[in-house]
Parts: structure tokens; sequence; C-alpha cells
């Protein structure tokens, strides 16, 4: 009998119309469009309108992930919600979206890895595949980052936006799918890159209000010496491990956080920037929304058996790379 692996079978995307261009924050901030673009590659942003949640996004990302699929959300095992800004403390937001959708028989969860959520999340829905448990996986990546941000703070709103994608995982005994994953994690990265309160250790109060602590935190320098050290280096440990060549690899699908940290991780995977998919300059860094965006942005440019690697650095940190045989030709 032929092993079960986990193949996605449908990907989907969803950004919200608003767009904050970077003369919109050369009004707002003391920066240029220049600056901007010479550091991050990024040119626009979508943002989500106040009082919308995360959930909005995903909700609209799942409903047409069923649509193209030709599936009822009533046919959903499960749901994982890769976040960081889920929409309340509790309830998850992935049983928001169920309840939005409808994905009536479905249970989920949400997970929070940071930009490498939806790497941590594929990996889990890809368990619950190869067990037989469930047939039918959605693995959202979803963030709404305005809403953490500090638009008075240069150095980070600049670089963050909101959008979500999903990808339906399902059953397939073909050579193809979820190949190899590695994955890591180190909490003494939680200094430099965090959200200081509104957690247990640190509750709301008038004082962390005022001193503007529930906003995203980034001590950049580190940030981006870890980020283009662990990303691309375990780019390059998966490539061998799997005995990959450059040639072997069709595409590189990193986070989108930084040009200069993608830049890196191709240089030492020894991929060509034609083989790097890339839309930070139209979306920015949407968190654990990057990947899957990305995936839905060249859907029509990937083939069936085509290699994939996939590849993030988050806060706290956390980091990895999955290896992604793909598992249908372009519709």
């Amino acid at each position: 009998m032929s092993k079960v692996n986990a193949a996605i079978t449908a990907i989907q995307g969803y950004v919200p119309p608003d767009l904050l261009t970077n003369a919109d924050l050369e009004k707002m901030v003391d920066t240029t469009d220049e600056w901007i673009k010479s550091r991050t590659g990024i040119e626009e942003r979508h943002i989500l309108k106040p009082g919308l949640g995360t959930s909005v996004m995903g909700a609209e990302a799942v409903l047409g992930l069923c649509a193209k699929r030709g599936i009822s959300p009533m046919e959903i095992d499960l749901m994982i919600v890769c976040t960081v800004t889920a929409d309340h403390a509790f309830p998850a937001t992935a049983n928001i979206i169920c309840d939005k959708v409808g994905a009536k028989n479905a249970w989920g969860f949400d997970l929070s890895a940071a930009c490498s959520g939806f790497l941590f999340g594929l990996n889990v829905g890809t368990q619950f595949i190869r067990s037989g448990e469930h047939k039918k996986v959605v693995v959202v990546g979803a963030d709404k980052m305005s809403a953490i941000v500090d638009y008075s703070d240069r150095s980070t709103c600049v670089l963050f936006g909101d959008g979500a994608g999903a990808v339906l995982l399902e059953p397939t005994e073909e050579e193809n799918g979820i190949m190899d994953v590695i994955l890591y994690s180190d909490g003494s990265g939680k200094q430099f890159l965090n959200m200081k309160a509104g957690g247990s250790a640190h509750p709301a109060s008038h004082e962390t209000i005022n001193n503007k602590e529930h906003f995203l935190y980034q001590d950049g320098q580190p940030v981006f010496k870890s980020a283009v050290v662990n990303m691309a280096n375990v780019s390059g440990e998966i490539m061998e491990k799997n005995g990959l060549k450059p040639e072997d690899v069709s595409w590189l699908v990193p986070h989108q956080a930084n040009l200069r940290i993608i830049d890196a991780t191709a240089r030492r995977m020894g991929v060509s920037n034609d083989k790097v998919m890339i839309n930070i300059q139209r979306y920015g860094n949407t968190t654990s929304g990057t990947i899957p965006l990305c995936l839905w942005d060249y859907e029509s440019k990937l083939k069936k058996g085509d290699n994939l690697i996939l590849a993030a650095f988050g806060g706290g940190y956390t980091w990895g790379a999955i290896w992604v045989k793909w598992a249908y030709d372009p519709k």
C-alpha cells in the first residue's frame, strides 16, 4: 500500500481594498518613498478598516478556496489559523472563521509562531492528513498588522500590511505534497521582537497604554542579522538533507519581510532571481500571510511536480523551511 502524504490542492488569498502607499507614509512620519524602497522593497500595503478583525480576511480566503476547489465548507474537517493578531484572546479566530463560512463540521484552533506561523501550521495540518484522521484540512495564514503597528514609529510602520492566504490539504498517494520540514525556535530572541504588554505577564493598564506597549516592538539590527543567517541556513539545510541541487528547485517561496533577506537566502541556496517569488512591493510584510499570498499570486506559473522551498523567519525567534512538491497543473 502506498504511503499517504498531504498535498496542497488549492490556494486562495485575500487583501483588503484600502491602500497605504509610501507617499501616504511620507505625510505621517519622517521618511521617503526612496528610503523605504531602497531598504525594504515595499511600495504599498493593504490595510483592513478599523473595527474589522483578522477573521474577516481569513473567511474571505477560505470561501474563495472552497469555491475554487468546488467543495462545501461543510466538508472541511479541521481549520488551523496561523496569526499573531487574533480577533480576541479567546475564542480562537479559527472558530470565528468556521462560523462565518459555515464550516459546521470542522474543529479548529489558532497557532502563533509570528512570521513562521504558516510553515508551523502547514506541518501540523500535514500530520492530520498523514495519520488518516482527516481528509480536508485548511491552513490559514492571516494577520491584521495595522492593529498592532505604531504609525508614529517610522522604523516599523513602513514594513507591515494586512492580508490572508489559505491552502487546502488533502491526502495523496502520488509522489508530491509536503515532502520534508525543518523547523526551529529560540526564545532568547524575545527581547528583540515582541509586543511588550497585553499578555498574562504584563496585562493591559493605563501605564502600558500610555507607554505604547501594545504595539509591535522591533530592534532592527539583531533581528535583521538573525533573519539573514537563519532563513538562509535552513533553506540550504533542507536542500542538502534531501539531495536537492539549485537546478532542482523550481521556486523559492520566501517570507516577505525585506528584499535583502530574500536575496541572501537565494544566494545561500544558489537559486537565481527568476526562481524567487516576490510580491513584497505590493503587500509589505503580512506576517503569517506572506507565503500563502505568494503562492496565490504565482499559482498560474506552478506546474505539477515543481519543487518549492518555503522559508521563513519570525519573532520569538522562529524559523524554518518546507520542501513542497506541487500537486497540480495550472487550471
